[in-house]
């Protein structure tokens, strides 16, 4: 799990501490965020990813091929670079998540 870690923190992706939450880990880099199931070995699935926002986090969903950024009955317009970054902080965190 340390190797594991360090390929993270290598990544940017930083642990954040979440007192209170027993069934998950959360991992960000840049505003995004996603959380990861715990198992008594370390790592389990990778949720979806999202923004951080003031209202929690907000997924990223698309309409009529136009990409938002939702959480409650909040939505922001997402940028094609938000929307590349929140891709390369997904495939990154599963990458080092996965690697051996």
């Amino acid at each position: 799990m340390t190797n594991k870690l360090e390929r993270l923190a290598a990544l940017g992706i930083e642990l954040v501490p979440m007192p209170g939450l027993e069934r998950h880990f959360v991992f960000a880099r840049d505003g995004f965020a996603s959380l990861v199931e715990r198992r008594e070995a370390g790592f389990g699935r990778l949720g979806t990813s999202g923004l951080i926002t003031e209202h929690g986090l907000a997924m990223l969903i698309w309409r009529q091929e136009e990409p938002f950024f939702v959480v409650h009955k909040n939505e922001l317009p997402a940028s094609q670079e938000q929307v590349e970054a929140l891709r390369q902080f997904t495939s990154d965190l599963e990458r080092a998540l996965r690697a051996c």
